[in-house]
């Protein structure tokens, strides 16, 4: 079991500084994920310090850059990268995992509750049956990571904002320069670029 100063190299690149509730909720939640993985298939990364690295450093990034607040929206979600990461930094955030998997929000569920975690839903709506069922919504922040199909998910994810609201994407400096053929009505401001990655994180706002 990783001890809380095994977290400070890996975040280092990051800029992040956890507090001692921060840490012991990124390791509560990192040894869950690790164990899960040994039965259900939510990461191709088996080794903790590259977890702590290209899951959580990468997750929790935009903490050293922005203020999030308010409701979120994590589309595809998977094992909770980045949307219930981010609640570790952020733990006023009302946040909404989309994850269609059975299993993989039975363990989004299992982390929530292991972590602490408040404010937080887990749905198994794929984004479009969200958006047909619920239009108009009013998410202050829609994130994704590590999805494809964007010229679809982003134009879906600006209807699921509030105006004002923003999208947050980690993408690959290729799947980035693509995002401006994309007619998703957001404004795109420059992209922060990761540390010791080639991943990007857009935002755009709803006008």
């Amino acid at each position: 079991m990783l001890s809380q100063s095994r977290l400070v190299e890996p975040l280092r690149p990051f800029g992040l500084n956890l507090s001692d509730s921060q840490a012991v909720q990124t390791l509560t939640y990192l040894h869950l994920l690790l164990r899960w993985n040994e039965k259900i298939n939510l990461t191709a990364i088996r080794d903790p310090e590259e977890a702590i690295i290209r899951h959580f450093g990468e997750s929790l990034f935009p903490a050293t850059h922005l203020q999030l607040h308010g409701t979120l929206l994590d589309i595809g979600t998977g094992a909770g990268f980045p949307g219930l990461a981010l609640k570790i930094v952020f733990p006023d955030l009302a946040v909404t995992l989309l994850e269609p998997v059975t299993k993989k929000r039975a363990f989004l569920k299992e982390a929530v509750r292991a972590c602490g975690f408040t404010k937080v839903s887990i749905r198994g709506e794929r984004l479009e049956d969200l958006v047909a069922a619920s239009d108009p919504l009013n998410f202050d922040l829609a994130t994704m990571r590590a999805v494809g199909n964007l010229e679809v998910l982003v134009p879906l994810a600006r209807k699921a904002l509030k105006t004002g609201g923003r999208c947050l994407l980690w993408l690959s400096s290729e799947q980035g320069a693509a995002l401006g053929r994309i007619n998703s009505g957001l404004t795109w401001g420059d992209p922060l670029k990761m540390p010791i990655s080639q991943t990007e994180i857009w935002y755009g706002e709803k006008a």
